[in-house]
């Protein structure tokens, strides 16, 4: 595994964990979900731009109406609208002590400005978990992915179903099939990763940043992994 190391400069900006955390991986990997219980653990935000992207479309946002076809078609929405929305999230108030952040950085543009964002705002992320799982797997965990309407809360029919088909157990909420978890939408969305994203994992190991976790255990196996890697790297702080 390699090493956690951080900018001493920044880690006095980030309380609580004293870390702000990026999940790396590929769609289907179970960012999302570990981002939810990363955040819940540490008392982080969790901060998604998938989830901000579909706020926007829902509202019908200028920024909605740019993002829908992009999303639609699995493509990858352009660094300048992304970062914009990234910025603006990370100046809100619950952000200052750090933050969990899944599918974001994709590109090494992103990488860098998220660096810049981050020593404006002084905040330095420090952990970077790169979900490593089998292709395989991956098309079977998406196109079973259901997603709380109203919590997030997510579930997959074929690994982890809700007690009721259709029905999230902890709300009661209607559970949604999202058209980019189509297999030809999914098609997309993994070559995307591969042509722009998987770079990030040499550019994070070389900085010394990057820490591997196997994501094709079961979810709570995922989670005592990664609670390891974030409380060794919080008592060595």
């Amino acid at each position: 595994m390699a090493a956690v190391t951080a900018d001493p400069g920044v880690l006095g900006a980030v309380r609580g964990l004293g870390r702000a955390v990026i999940l790396l991986g590929p769609p289907g990997a179970g960012k999302g979900t570990q981002a939810q219980r990363i955040a819940q653990r540490y008392k982080l935000p969790h901060l998604s731009t998938g989830d901000m992207f579909r706020d926007h479309i829902q509202r019908e946002t200028e920024l909605g109406k740019k993002a829908k076809p992009l999303m639609a078609r699995g493509e990858l929405v352009p660094d300048e609208i992304v970062l914009s929305m990234v910025e603006d999230r990370i100046s809100q108030p619950d952000c200052a002590n750090g933050f969990v952040f899944d599918g974001f950085p994709r590109t090494l543009r992103q990488a860098g400005d998220l660096e810049r964002i981050c020593r404006e705002h002084l905040l330095g992320f420090t952990i970077v978990l790169h979900m490593v799982v089998q292709p395989d797997l991956l098309m079977r965990r998406l196109t079973g992915r259901r997603i709380c309407k109203a919590g997030g809360h997510i579930y997959n029919v074929y690994e982890r179903p809700p007690k009721r088909e259709g029905v999230c157990d902890i709300d009661g909420s209607e559970l949604i099939h999202r058209q980019d978890d189509t297999e030809g939408v999914i098609s997309e969305r993994l070559y995307a990763y591969e042509q722009q994203t998987q770079p990030l994992v040499e550019y994070y190991t070389e900085r010394g940043l990057l820490s591997p976790v196997d994501a094709m255990a079961d979810a709570d196996a995922v989670t005592e992994s990664i609670a390891r890697i974030l409380d060794k790297a919080k008592a060595a702080k």
